[in-house]
């Protein structure tokens, strides 16, 4: 009545142990997933019960090889890697305990795939490191985007397994960008694809240039620390027996991530601002006008691109939040951009989520540019939608306009993530190409999550409001900065007020 639990490394038979080999040739009973029988042939016994089955069916193998070994067989239940590190090894325990039976429990320790390619880059995880899995099947992303800032602030070497699927295509890249509020631009990052099988590929680069795309489930991910540096080709992580080396790239940890350099200075101080305001201005527009000074004078980093200050000035003017310096991710230039397209005739369109983002936005603007908002929430086709497929009425909404507007249009997305992540999705699809997007969507349920999904849109100009905070207005707001573009560097809003 035994069961080992082997490892039985990443692939090639060079790389498992000589104790897992003695443990299938000796098993009478092999227990795994389906993938990993082609890698233990030449130590199979000819009489050897095979138990294979498909991915997720975990538990039903751990059952069957505690049925076989209750019959007083020897079982080898085989996970890749070592079986103790995202394997069955755990499993085997949990379930023993919970059956109480009598089976011996033999776990042997494999190389995992982490080290396989550490040993193919060079020395990446020679000091302190951690392994973080990106797949949120048994853990909620929540719990691991806390762990990914924890090793990102800690300066750990960090190696990041489950990168990247077709359905979980934005947590690798929500994991750079925390890398990079904590970490140098230049730390080293290395992976590897297929390590120890064939097809085998390694690429060493940096943080700035790591591309998350290039990255699938069959590769490790290894991420350096302060230290880290590359020589002829090796990414090495030195333990400390020698100093730094003069030539050695160097990389510093940065307080908060955000040592910009101011890129404008707006023409007009408040003083002339003031100056400005005359009998003919509107009372509403006098009145943002002089808000807009003030939020200005407030903020913690005022010098900021005129690209960025126009919207950020309305978003804290909206929610007297100023956390918007924090919270309002923008694409390089975005606002700059979006409103050149609407300069050139192409932007016509603005679809919104739901009715209270169309109010928000400024009928005047509208009329001035030619431009026309349209939402579907109520659309018939969409209810129908929604009821034949169980989707949100937002996010069939969505589908509907993508039907009708697959291009020219500006998507801003003020209450439901199921909207936005809908719109990810069809973009991705190749179903639509939007002008630009507004997201900011508020609430607890996928809110992050659809905004992490549109950043990795990076073809696509964006303004984001980060976290769970959001809403109608501040959406409505945002197309306004947008639309006002040409106000901006005199710091004259409000003129449709």
């Amino acid at each position: 009545m035994r069961i080992y639990v082997a490892g039985i490394g990443p692939g090639s038979p060079e790389d498992v142990t000589p104790a897992v080999q003695q443990a299938i040739s000796e098993s009478d009973v092999i227990v795994g997933y389906r993938r990993y029988f082609p890698y233990i042939t030449g130590w199979l016994r000819s009489d050897a019960i095979c138990v294979d089955t498909g991915m997720k069916h975990e538990q039903e193998r751990a059952e069957q090889a505690f049925l076989y070994a209750e019959e007083g067989r020897t079982v080898c239940v085989i996970s890749s890697g070592d079986a103790g590190i995202y394997g069955m090894t755990s499993l085997i325990y949990e379930m023993k305990r919970l059956r109480n039976t009598d089976v011996e429990i033999i776990p042997l320790p494999g190389i995992s795939a982490f080290q396989k390619a550490a040993a193919l880059l060079g020395a990446p995880v020679s000091h302190d490191f951690c392994v973080i899995s990106l797949s949120d099947l048994m853990t909620p992303w929540a719990v691991i985007e806390r762990r990914i800032r924890a090793a990102a602030t800690a300066d750990f070497v960090t190696a990041i397994y489950n990168p990247r699927s077709n359905d979980r295509y934005w947590q690798l890249h929500r994991l750079k960008e925390i890398f990079l509020q904590s970490r140098s631009a230049d730390t080293i990052v290395g992976y590897v694809r297929q390590a120890g099988r064939e097809g085998q590929h390694s690429v060493v680069t940096t943080l700035s240039d790591f591309n998350p795309d290039e990255v699938d489930m069959f590769t490790i991910v290894i991420i350096g620390n302060s230290q880290s540096y590359t020589w002829q080709g090796h990414f090495i992580t030195p333990r400390g027996y020698y100093n730094r080396l003069s030539d050695c790239q160097t990389n510093r940890l940065t307080d908060d991530g955000k040592n910009k350099e101011s890129e404008i200075h707006l023409q007009s101080s408040i003083s002339n601002l003031q100056s400005q305001q005359s009998d003919s201005l509107k009372v509403g527009q006098s009145i943002m006008m002089q808000s807009f000074a003030t939020i200005r004078r407030e903020l913690r980093h005022p010098d900021v691109p005129l690209w960025r200050l126009w919207p950020l000035l309305h978003a804290i003017h909206t929610t007297a939040d100023f956390q918007m310096e924090r919270l309002l991710w923008m694409d390089e230039g975005a606002t700059e951009r979006l409103y050149e397209q609407i300069s050139k005739g192409r932007l016509t369109t603005i679809v919104t989520d739901v009715t209270m983002v169309a109010s928000g936005i400024r009928k005047g603007a509208l009329e001035r540019l030619g431009i026309e908002v349209k939402c579907y929430l109520s659309d018939p086709r969409a209810e129908a939608l929604a009821r034949s497929e169980g989707l949100t009425r937002a996010q069939a909404g969505i589908r509907v306009a993508v039907d009708e507007h697959p291009e020219d249009v500006l998507f801003a997305i003020g209450n439901a993530p199921t909207a936005l992540l809908e719109l990810c999705r069809l973009v991705r699809g190749g179903k639509c190409r939007p002008v630009g997007i507004v997201g900011a969507p508020v609430g607890f349920v996928h809110v992050e999550e659809s905004k992490h999904a549109a950043k990795t849109l990076t073809a696509i100009p964006k303004l984001l409001i980060e976290g769970r905070k959001g809403g109608s207005t501040l959406a409505a707001t945002l197309v306004n900065s947008i639309l006002t573009y040409d106000d901006a560097a005199s710091l004259m809003p409000g003129r449709d007020v």
